[in-house]
């Protein structure tokens, strides 16, 4: 089937004195003919090529099917002192939550029921009141992070009438068991910015606004302390914060400012019984964690209790009754320390591998005396441990299990340095099959790079199936992530972004030069942020890459951030600088990959995203795909695939995540002749 050609109809942007003309602006005419009519056509000409795979597709489905047991369960967890567990079920797209330990296993809430007669579902949050006698329920049913709350009555399994449309999804009790704390959107924007405070049997028409951020650059988002006895109101942007606190047991207060806002410091907070504990950037890249007996007059009159340090980041912590958990990343490498509240004589958790991913789990109870972390590596499914801060014992409650043979000692995962143009050591893990002739393999490099965000060494059932046909997987720990601190992610955004793009170059460089692969079989895969980042280096260096996955890639960067009715735009100057601004509005066109196509021989591409997408929005994708068919040199084939009932996750339900996967890979397998 010949690939689509979309109509130009050329359109002048103009910004600092600069024109642009954009032939494909008409695509953001989001519902009209022209629009879903050519989606049509692209998705059409996807389905003709994918079709021809079909045999693939369907096997790759069949190992998901059979690597993963059907009725797979989670690791339980405990809310409001009650064990939870969720549970698949064979021939089903959605989850059960159950209560376990009972003489005979009661279904709790069942996503299948909630899920019938919508393409889409997608739950939000699940929140019992503090009596345990009713349930608050957050669900999406369009894809457009666009939440619904309503209330059940847990005895009866009867919805009440309060309805609360248009939040984030968050859900906050105050103690009474009848008020209920959330978040409403903007409707334009989608910006989270107002609070609202419900009280149930009433109109979501009398709800009371308890909070508004007019500041554009911040959202909202509310949690309550680990004792439950405080609500917390953030208004953060990606470099200020401010938090305001509420009495849980009092929801008729005001919230009272906690600290107030100062450009660039960035803190978090919890409750506890002796006081405040504060996770704060102030003076501070890689955060120190403190402490004040009262509401402090400043950051600067709490006393510290882990100090700053250069090379270790500080990215979390619990503060329990009579204990405290710190989560640290050091190179890379995150630990955790446990000891006494004022943190005088701090013990490390032992974890031996040198290539493994650790988190701290949920854990909802106050009082513990223990606490639960998960465990997973590149080639070790994940498990969640218990670990005794009274004994140092730790215990493995939940392991996943695959539903056919698996054995670790099959597969060998490596963490590895790249060197980056200017010298900066970059890390890599990677993982591929023993025996597995590396020189002659084809490589799978993934990054993201931005926000600060680390994308973890974790296992995936999925990835065996490319890793058994000869794939060797990489993860490039590309500055703008907080892999190596807080410095690292400094080092790779607004007018450093450009690291980020130049460090998976010289990532996928070093790999074959290593003899970790084949350097004619290099592919590339990235979503959303990583979308751009596909862009980009797919720009900078067609010749490196065989095939490219982006998955809902953020990549008209300067169109869409000089448009502020587009939502999230105004949030994110702090992430990649304004255009409005000429230095800034200059560096980014310098990278845009819309802006940067240029007349050349493209690598094969899969390009993915979903209609209702919140984030990044269908058209830039299409527009995208259409200009790099029209100067592309090459006759790779570059495929647009938009799931019309999805959002920026991709469609909902068990059967379609894994179809994305199987296609996603069939697409890699076929550009490397694997067609079994």
């Amino acid at each position: 089937m010949k690939a689509p050609d979309a109509p130009q109809t050329p359109t002048m942007l103009e910004k600092h004195g600069h024109q642009r003309n954009d032939p494909y602006f008409w695509m953001n005419q989001r519902d009209s003919k022209p629009v879903l009519d050519y989606i049509q056509a692209e998705n059409a000409y996807s389905a003709s090529y994918f079709g021809e795979m079909n045999p693939l597709v369907e096997a790759l489905m069949t190992e998901f099917d059979n690597r993963i047991d059907p009725h797979e369960k989670s690791a339980p967890f405990e809310m409001n002192k009650v064990l939870y567990q969720w549970q698949s079920l064979e021939g089903k797209d959605y989850r059960q939550l159950i209560i376990p330990k009972t003489a005979e296993v009661i279904v709790f809430f069942d996503e299948n029921e909630r899920a019938k007669g919508h393409e889409y579902y997608g739950l939000g949050e699940l929140e019992n009141s503090p009596n345990n006698l009713l349930l608050a329920v957050s669900e999406d049913i369009v894809g457009r992070r666009k939440y619904t709350l309503q209330f059940r009555d847990n005895a009866t399994n009867k919805y009440l009438k309060d309805k609360l449309t248009n939040t984030d999804g968050s859900i906050v009790w105050a103690n009474d068991n009848k008020t209920v704390f959330y978040v409403k959107k903007d409707e334009t924007t989608l910006r989270e910015f107002q609070v609202y405070k419900h009280v149930l049997g009433t109109s979501q028409s009398k709800d009371q606004l308890v909070y508004q951020e007019d500041d554009e650059r911040f959202a909202v988002f509310i949690t309550k302390s680990m004792d439950d006895a405080m609500i917390f109101i953030y208004s953060q942007s990606s470099t200020t914060s401010e938090v305001s606190t509420i009495n849980a047991g009092a929801p008729a207060e005001k919230p009272q400012v906690f600290l107030a806002r100062q450009k660039g410091h960035l803190y978090q907070i919890d409750h506890h019984e002796n006081g405040f504990y504060i996770l704060s950037n102030w003076e501070a890249p890689n955060r120190t964690l403190r402490h004040s007996a009262t509401k402090p007059v400043s950051i600067e009159a709490c006393s510290i209790l882990q100090a700053h340090n250069t090379d270790t980041y500080i990215d979390g912590f619990i503060a329990f009754k009579n204990q405290l958990v710190i989560q640290e990343r050091t190179k890379g490498k995150t630990r955790f320390l446990y000891g006494d509240l004022k943190a005088s004589a701090m013990q490390e958790v032992r974890i031996d591998e040198e290539v493994y991913e650790i988190g701290l789990g949920w854990n909802d109870n106050y009082e513990a005396t223990s606490f639960l972390y998960s465990y997973t590596s590149m080639t070790v499914p994940a498990s969640v441990i218990k670990f005794d801060m009274s004994t140092g014992n730790k215990e493995t409650i939940f392991q996943r299990v695959l539903r056919n043979a698996y054995n670790p000692e099959d597969y060998k995962s490596e963490r590895v340095w790249a060197t980056a143009n200017d010298g900066t050591k970059i890390p890599i893990s990677l993982v591929y099959k023993k025996g597995t002739d590396l020189k002659k393999a084809p490589l799978l490099l993934y990054g993201y790079g931005s926000y600060g965000v680390t994308i973890p060494t974790t296992f995936s059932p999925y990835r065996l199936s490319l890793l058994d046909r000869g794939f060797v997987f990489a993860i490039a720990h590309v500055r703008g992530g907080k892999f190596m601190g807080e410095s690292w992610y400094e080092d790779g955004k607004l007018q450093h972004k450009r690291h980020t793009f130049t460090d998976f170059i010289n990532c996928a460089e070093w790999l074959s030069m290593k003899g970790y692969c084949n350097p004619d079989a290099i592919y590339a895969q990235g979503g959303s942020a990583g979308g751009l980042l596909m862009g980009a280096v797919t720009n900078m260096a067609p010749y490196l890459f065989k095939g490219i996955v982006a998955q809902v890639p953020f990549v008209d960067v300067v169109t869409t951030m000089l448009d502020e009715s587009i939502p999230l735009t105004v949030g994110e100057y702090e992430e990649w600088g304004n255009p409005n601004e000429e230095e800034s509005y200059w560096y980014m066109l310098s990278y845009s990959p819309y802006d940067q196509v240029k007349k050349t021989a493209y690598p094969a591409m899969l390009i993915t995203t979903g209609y209702h997408d919140s984030q990044v929005q269908y058209w830039e994708p299409l527009k995208w795909v259409a200009k790099l068919r029209d100067l592309n040199t090459g006759n790779q084939p570059i495929l647009f695939d938009c799931t019309m009932s999805a959002g920026h996750g991709g469609g909902s339900g068990r059967t379609t995540e894994r179809m994305e996967i199987a296609k996603e890979y069939v697409f890699l397998l076929t550009c490397e002749g694997i067609t079994n």
